[in-house]
């Protein structure tokens, strides 16, 4: 259900704007996708988890703030972010 070490290390090298970037808003952005990926998963097997869907509504709504927040500073990177992710908005 959580991200492994490797594949959080993968998103991190994937995402980073530079060398030990791991806490700019694209890098946090993409570790939460996956850990809504991985939880939406979870719940096509569990559907009455409700103590992991209030988390996974936490996690919706804290990718949600980033993402607006990514938009107001710079709206070219957001836009990038969300292509590459292929986030809907």
């Amino acid at each position: 259900m959580s991200v492994t070490a490797e594949r959080k290390h993968e998103i991190i090298a994937d995402n980073a704007r530079s060398a030990g970037d791991t806490g700019s808003a694209e890098v946090q952005v993409a570790i939460l996708s996956e850990r809504i990926a991985n939880l939406t998963e979870h719940f096509k097997t569990h559907k009455k988890d409700n103590h992991s869907r209030r988390g996974l509504l936490k996690m919706v709504s804290q990718r949600r703030r980033l993402l607006d927040h990514l938009n107001k500073v710079d709206a070219g990177r957001y836009q990038a972010l969300i292509s590459k992710l292929g986030l809907r908005r």
